[in-house]
């Protein structure tokens, strides 16, 4: 089915079904196997593999706000997709060709930098893309086909590793980065609407869009944007560590399936993601932003408390199903919440990466947190230290953010 732009352009919704689908392959074909390469077939020690993915980290979220700046104030965001898919193609190159400590460090490094590039960049498109009435929908189903991409990614990478090597999967990256570049193009520059892509249209009933764009300081003058913000870093201070957590105690049980187990928690958790962010796109209008979030936040630390009650294998497992229900509602809803609180402010990328770079400092600061409280209090404890962080997030959530959806009925402008 083809969709009519307000530009009277036409295009296949299925390509950005496919872009959100290839990028996870993109990315997946990368970052969970990075590691344990170097680790298990290049030798390097702990120390090396935690400096390179520290640096790579600590840059990436360096650039990751300025990234969004960056996309709002371009025209070519189909361009800068493409050019960041070009860079993670040639440096999983590198990384297979020459897996030394500089190679791989400038290598993962770039990799980040792009990799920042995907989240805002898709987002924007899909804004430009879709009328507001649709945008719902439409970034439930990104999300959708994002998880079902990561399911897809793990299935082929596993098979890859098993019948070549792990070195080979690497070459998966330039493979799927030329079908995204494909699916990129295949969306006409044409039908993009750029005002509405960086979230600057009329309010209803204003005649025509407005030219004034805020300045950087809305970052901080939007109450909902800082308490979102403060909510989004608490929920991945508290979820980040779960997984490699879980992945711990079931390596110390089952040292002989702890990979395989770990796959299906990450399958797993993906395939309950899928359902749900698609059940969000349809239900966020009629239901509110509000009471979905307030679900997602929920769950974490009730997963917490329940990884306190066993270390039988199938109740962890069991357990790290609730993630896909907190995670799938994530990211479905956060581009919307986000598009609903800079309306009109054309800061929208601004905003979004400034949330990914909230995002990141909580996912980076959690894994030293975790790992001091396992080696002095041990894993009960600190899953328990987690939930509380979860629970503040759902308090603070909860009474100060405010329902950012508009209502379906609203009342004709004066």
């Amino acid at each position: 089915m083809a969709v009519t732009s307000t530009k009277s352009k036409r295009f296949n919704p299925f390509s950005l079904d496919a872009i959100n689908f290839l990028l996870a392959d993109v990315r997946g074909a990368v970052g969970p196997y990075l590691n344990v390469f170097l680790v298990t077939q290049q030798h390097w020690s702990q120390t090396d593999v935690g400096l390179v993915t520290t640096i790579g980290g600590l840059l990436g979220l360096a650039v990751q706000t300025p990234i969004g700046a960056a996309i709002d104030e371009t025209r070519a965001k189909r361009g800068i997709i493409v050019v960041a898919l070009a860079v993670l193609a040639i440096t999983a190159v590198i990384i297979f060709a020459m897996p030394s400590f500089w190679p791989v460090a400038i290598a993962n490094s770039l990799m980040a930098v792009a990799g920042d590039v995907f989240g805002p960049a898709v987002a924007a498109l899909t804004l430009g893309l879709f009328a507001r009435k649709q945008l719902a929908r439409r970034m439930g189903r990104n999300s959708a086909f994002d998880h079902a991409g990561n399911v897809g990614i793990a299935l082929v990478a596993g098979a890859v590793g098993y019948e070549f090597s792990q070195r080979a999967v690497f070459l998966l990256v330039p493979v799927f980065a030329l079908l995204t570049v494909i699916a990129v193009l295949s969306i006409p520059a044409k039908a993009i609407d750029h005002n509405r892509a960086r979230d600057l249209e009329p309010e209803p009933g204003a005649a025509a869009s407005p030219t004034w764009v805020a300045g950087y300081g809305i970052l901080f003058k939007s109450r909902p944007l800082v308490i979102f913000g403060l909510c989004a870093m608490l929920f991945h201070f508290a979820n980040a560590p779960l997984l490699p957590l879980v992945g711990q105690k079931l390596a110390a049980a089952y040292p002989e399936e702890a990979t395989a187990m770990m796959s299906t928690c990450i399958v797993a958790a993906q395939l309950v993601m899928l359902p749900f962010a698609l059940l969000v796109g349809r239900t966020a209008d009629s239901w509110g932003r509000k009471p979905l979030f307030l679900v997602g936040f929920g769950i974490l630390p009730i997963r917490a408390v329940l990884y306190t009650l066993s270390d039988n294998s199938f109740w962890l497992i069991g357990v790290q199903l609730l993630d896909g229900v907190g995670a799938g509602i994530f990211g479905a809803l956060t581009p919307l919440v986000v598009a609903d609180i800079m309306r009109g402010t054309g800061r929208y990328n601004l905003a979004l990466g400034a949330i990914g770079t909230m995002v990141g400092i909580g996912a980076s600061l959690s894994g030293l947190g975790a790992g001091v409280i396992v080696d002095h209090f041990g894993y009960s404890a600190t899953f328990l230290t987690l939930g509380a962080a979860a629970l503040v997030a759902v308090i603070v959530f909860a009474l100060g953010m405010p329902e950012t959806a508009e209502p379906e009925t609203a009342s004709p402008p004066s």
